[in-house]
């Protein structure tokens, strides 16, 4: 059986928490998956995804995009071999390795909510979340009123250490699935980064290329 870690609790959590910050900084944080209660993997979100937590101390919702996701051993010294073996298999001959493999993501920071003015702000927050917040997947109608306005891309395009591009491709295409295809949405969204790319063309196509309506 699976052991839970002893700072994740199961009581009352709400069904979209999924991770908690374990590393954090002004632009974006590390956050580890938690556990599910049954022998299985970690779900790992999604690229491009939206996620979101609270600074405690100013009680700002602070919304974030998905940039990065690994499945590693919870240490150095127990590192996974090829066991041809079926997901079934392993639950079955080898359980303890769900014990020794985490689940990480690194999510850039866009902006945040003010949620006692619920005014939302396409910019970094004062402060990120705090080590140990828990980390929730957004609710379609929480991106939905983030992404009225379309700043958040340009924060995108200067993400460090991330394909940029593919990133701001792949929000793009979250979005514009949760909207259930509004297409003057997306034209809008494609002028806003044409006027961000206006002098490089080849980016610009790059990006729109990726995005199917």
């Amino acid at each position: 059986m699976r052991l839970p870690l002893p700072q994740f609790s199961n009581n009352n959590r709400h069904p979209n928490h999924f991770a908690e910050v374990i590393e954090t900084a002004s632009c974006d944080f590390l956050a580890q998956c938690l556990d599910p209660e049954d022998l299985s993997f970690p779900a790992m979100p999604p690229f491009g995804s939206w996620v979101c937590s609270v600074d405690e101390e100013s009680a700002n919702k602070v919304f974030a995009v998905v940039f990065h996701a690994t499945t590693m051993p919870i240490d150095s010294v127990h590192r996974p071999v090829a066991l041809g073996l079926s997901l079934q298999d392993l639950r079955e001959e080898q359980p303890q390795i769900f014990a020794m493999l985490k689940t990480e993501f690194r999510a850039a920071i866009v902006g945040f909510e003010q949620v006692q003015g619920n005014q939302i702000y396409q910019y970094l927050p004062p402060r990120p979340p705090q080590i140990h917040q828990a980390v929730h997947r957004c609710q379609s109608e929480e991106v939905l009123k983030f992404t009225e306005k379309f700043d958040f891309l340009q924060t995108l395009l200067s993400v460090n250490g991330a394909p940029v591009e593919a990133l701001s491709a792949a929000a793009i295409r979250d979005v514009y699935k949760l909207r259930k295809g509004d297409r003057q949405w997306l034209v809008e969204a494609g002028r806003y980064l044409s006027v961000l790319l206006k002098d490089d063309y080849d980016r610009l196509r790059f990006i729109l290329n990726q995005i199917h309506p």
